[in-house]
């Protein structure tokens, strides 16, 4: 499931302004310093790497704090001007180990997301800086206005002007400083929200295009895979019997003047392998497109499929009514070979299966199957479990399986769709 996010910021009222000339005023005034520091460490800690590697502990450490800066300048963006952008999360280790670890932290010292907001956090401490003296001048004119009209202040304010000009100057130090500061708000708001909304919204894209393309490569190998089980089950079942049903009544029809009793048990067996022969191509049809699915929707399709199931089947469907019909078709396929690969290959005495709609917040179809069987299912190329995540991905959802040894097995379905 895909959600798209404004990373816009709507219009800001007058009192953020305030609240931007306080974050400024932090950053102003403990932002610089904190990067001094932090680069300071970042240069000892390459030069103690030859110190019996105490350097590279201290590096690890740089890029934690990195990311927890990153981190927090997102979120003070996003909570400051009200945008829709997704938090920053560690880069995950694409495998288990140290060796994993290792990638996840080179990973995140390429992540382009968190250097976006470092950068910001340093414009924003520069502007602060420039925001303080700002705000000085704002503060040291109104105290030179002050001194004009009561006179307090008289011996610890320092004013270049006098007579006249003083009270012209005060006000122009006063209105300098103040526009100043509304002017560095203004331009903070317009370059972090550039910088950590454009690029969510690159991100987004950028999301949004791997999962089409996991979508389309999804769809693809679940058709390789139907394709593969539909030659398969043709070729080892439908097939034979059809051939046997030729030859036998290629014998009947020796036999048929010598031996009409021989003869008639002859096409009497071929009649028995041609029923059987029809009941596999239902079967087979209705693997590729069942008609009660389409006729009276997800619930009557899984009650006929639990009712040929060959093991006992509980049912527990709880829909409002009819769903989309790509993801009622998409999770009645996922159910029956679940099913399948239940009665095959994991001993099971009994399975469960649950489904629900779920606002998510739009509307998923959700779907778990419990069976109690030995476990130790996993996703072989080519195989049932394979076609499954295939079909599931084909249509934009999410799958996970859930199989220790020993049992049991469950598997976890959401498919989004429109109601």
């Amino acid at each position: 499931m895909t959600s798209t996010h404004s990373a816009t910021a709507p219009a800001a009222p007058p009192w953020r302004l305030f609240s931007t000339t306080a974050h400024l005023a932090f950053l102003g005034t403990f932002g610089i310093a904190a990067f001094g520091l932090l680069v300071g460490f970042a240069a000892m800690s390459v030069g103690f790497i030859a110190l019996a590697g105490i350097g590279l502990v201290m590096l690890v450490g740089v890029v934690y704090v990195l990311y927890g800066i990153g981190w927090w300048e997102t979120a003070r963006v996003a909570g400051l001007y009200r945008l829709e952008v997704p938090l920053p999360h560690f880069a995950a280790p694409p495998e288990p180990g140290f060796k994993g670890w290792l990638y996840s932290l080179g990973n995140q010292l390429l992540s382009g997301r968190m250097w976006r907001a470092l950068s910001s956090a340093f414009i924003a401490s520069v502007l602060g800086t420039v925001q303080i003296v700002s705000l000085s001048l704002a503060l040291w004119g109104l105290a030179l206005l002050l001194l004009r009209f009561t006179g307090w202040g008289a011996g610890w304010i320092i004013s270049p002007f006098t007579g006249s000009t003083e009270l012209v100057g005060a006000l122009l130090v006063t209105l300098v400083g103040l526009a100043l500061a509304i002017a560095l708000a203004l331009l903070h708001r317009v370059l972090t929200t550039a910088i950590i909304g454009g690029g969510a919204r690159e991100e987004q894209l950028e999301a949004h295009a791997r999962a089409s393309s996991a979508q389309r490569a999804g769809a693809v190998r679940a058709a390789d895979v139907e394709r593969t089980r539909i030659e398969r089950d043709l070729h080892d079942g439908v097939q034979p019997r059809l051939v046997s049903v030729g030859m036998t009544l290629g014998l009947a029809q020796e036999t048929i003047d010598s031996d009409p009793e021989a003869a008639k048990e002859l096409v009497a067996e071929a009649h028995a392998s041609t029923k059987a022969a029809i009941t596999e191509l239902r079967q087979l049809a209705r693997g590729i497109h069942t008609s009660v699915l389409d006729d009276r929707g997800l619930d009557a399709a899984l009650s006929a499929l639990a009712s040929r199931s060959h093991i006992p089947v509980t049912l527990d469907v709880d829909l409002p009514g009819r769903v989309n019909r790509d993801a009622e078709a998409a999770l009645y396929f996922v159910i029956a070979e679940s099913l399948t690969n239940a009665a095959k290959h994991s001993r099971a005495s009994s399975c469960r299966i649950s489904v629900r709609l779920l606002q998510d917040p739009h509307p998923v179809l959700w779907a778990r199957i419990d069976d109690d069987g030995i476990g130790g299912a996993r996703v072989v190329p080519g195989g049932g479990l394979d076609g499954i995540s295939n079909r599931v991905f084909a249509a934009g959802g999410t799958l996970t399986i859930t199989s220790p040894e020993g049992g049991p097995t469950t598997v976890e379905v959401h498919i989004p769709c429109a109601s």
